[in-house]
């Protein structure tokens, strides 16, 4: 069994580059033959339909969350680099608890107008583009009024490798 895993959980509006920081970070840690794991939540809930009362799939990536830590922690794992979106009360605790380890939350700031370019990049025209430029903003706002991350890094104008040295740098994980 490894050494106890640290966990560094990257959160922000939908938009902020949080997976992509998270690979950037991973790729850090490779060149350092640091063992770990990136995990992206969006994929552990990627399931249709959702529950009526569980409409982000909350409980699912919490039962995934929980197995793949556990595989990736027999695997030799020792930092685990976790991206989603945490919000609502208890929610870090939950991912605690699912990834066995104390999360630091790093919390990617970056400007709307920056957010909206990325997103009408990334989605084609419709339903499901729509709904992200509405909830980027409203998650923006629900972030702030939480403020629960230990790291806030605003990512507006930064580069990606910059971002995730100054993260790597922040969890003292040189």
């Amino acid at each position: 069994m490894s050494k106890l895993a640290t966990c560094v959980l990257i959160t922000g509006t939908v938009g902020s580059g949080k997976t992509s920081t998270a690979y950037a970070v991973g790729q850090r840690l490779r060149a350092s033959q640091v063992p770990h794991a990136v995990i992206d939540l969006d994929e552990l809930r990627r399931c249709w339909p959702a529950p009526p009362d569980d409409p982000f799939n909350t409980a699912l990536e919490a039962a995934n969350l929980r197995s793949v830590a556990d595989n990736y922690r027999r695997a030799g794992v020792t930092r685990f680099v976790v991206a989603g979106v945490v919000e609502g009360a208890g929610a870090l605790q939950r991912y605690s608890e699912a990834l066995g380890c104390p999360v630091v939350l790093v919390r990617l700031r970056v400007d709307l107008h920056r957010v909206r370019e990325r997103l009408l990049e990334r989605h084609e025209p419709g339903e499901e583009r729509d709904w992200h430029l509405s909830r980027s903003g409203q998650l923006d706002g629900i972030l702030d009024e939480e403020n629960a991350a230990s790291i806030t890094i605003d990512v507006s104008a930064e580069p990606l490798d910059s971002v995730a040295r100054r993260v790597i740098t922040a969890l003292n994980w040189e």
